[in-house]
This record gives structure tokens, sequence and C-alpha cells, in this order.
């Protein structure tokens, strides 16, 4: 079997790697192996971040509602314990989203799911 070398595939690879790394800070963006090791590890976070941000806006949406709750004097724990047993099937998103823009429907939904 010939001896192939691998010039231009090697060239294409790298060309296409630090192409991604465009922008990255330091040598992260413009040596091959830093690149590589920095390629490898920014899409260990972005698979971390995708996962963390959806505790994140759990975590907002609970503020939003508990700040739309004290106005109306009703705790987050009780309110969402009578919600889950009222078998309405609003989520946080949605009842956050009427607690900030639209507080005249939330106080009504409260009231349903309070009484």
């Amino acid at each position: 079997m010939p001896r192939v070398k691998t010039g231009f595939t090697r060239k294409r690879r790298h060309n296409r790697l630090l192409a991604k790394t465009k922008g990255f800070w330091g040598s992260r963006g413009k040596l091959y192996r830093i690149a590589h090791e920095a390629y490898i590890r920014s899409g260990e976070h972005a698979f971390r971040g995708r996962r963390e941000k959806k505790r994140d806006f759990r975590r907002l949406w609970i503020s939003r509602l508990n700040a739309g709750l004290k106005q109306l004097d009703t705790k987050y724990s009780v309110f969402i314990n009578k919600l889950n047993k009222s078998k309405l099937e609003l989520n946080r998103k949605v009842l956050s989203e009427l607690a900030v823009n639209d507080f005249d429907t939330f106080k009504k939904v409260v009231d349903k799911v309070m009484k």
C-alpha cells in the first residue's frame, strides 16, 4: 500500500476548526492545539448551559409569581398547592407572565384558585 501524506486533509481540518474558534481570546482562536481544546470545552459549557437555562427561567418565573402573590397577601407554596388541587393546568411561565403583564387577569385566577 502506498504511503499517503495528509497535508491537504490536515490543513483543511485545521482551518475548519480555526474558523469555528474565530473570535476566541488570544491563542485559543489561532493555534490549532489550543483552539481544539477550547472548542471541546466550549461545547461542554454550551451543553451544561442549555440545562442551566431551564433552571434559571424556572427560578425567574417563581420569583415573579411570588412577587405578584405578595401583593394579594398569598404565599407561593399555598397557592401552588391549591392550584394543583383545583385541576387548573396553568404552568409557572404563564402565571408569571400574567402577574407581570396582566395583573387583573392574574388576580381573577388567584381568586378562583384560593376559594
